[in-house]
């Protein structure tokens, strides 16, 4: 069955769009963190980041870097943030992956991305060594 975020490219769901290529879609969110709140998605489903083809994933970040200025302009905001949720456990609600552009604004009350992970880790030093290096050798 197709995903929320298909329905509303194939317009069987109203979304306010604001860009559209051939192979990404931009709407507005229909439960907005801030005025202007942007989802970006590829149009074809892909789950997760690491899902979506490179040529697509290129085509994705091209339209964020478009739409960021886009988003902050339109609604005067004086940042944003942008950020995914790559899976569940994350907080991703639609299994589509999903770009969010959320406006943010001088004493808005929002804080930094690290705010999202709750308490941060007691990690030593031969821990993040090692963690750089399994990632550095998956990379």
């Amino acid at each position: 069955m197709p995903t929320i975020f298909s329905q509303i490219v194939d317009g069987e769901i109203p979304a306010r769009v604001v860009y559209e290529d051939e192979t990404t879609f931009a709407f507005l969110d229909a439960n907005p963190l801030a005025p202007g709140h942007t989802l970006v998605i590829p149009r074809e489903e892909y789950e997760r980041l690491n899902d979506v083809p490179d040529e697509v994933a290129t085509d994705l970040y091209e339209t964020i870097h478009r739409l960021v200025p886009a988003v902050e302009d339109a609604v005067d905001a004086d940042a944003s943030t942008v950020a995914f949720n790559n899976g569940e456990a994350a907080g991703q609600e639609v299994p589509h992956v999903h770009c969010h552009i959320v406006p943010r604004f001088d004493g808005d009350g929002g804080g930094p991305i690290h705010a999202v992970a709750g308490e941060t880790p007691d990690l030593g030093e031969d821990e993040l060594d090692g963690i750089a290096a399994e990632i550095e050798s998956r990379a």
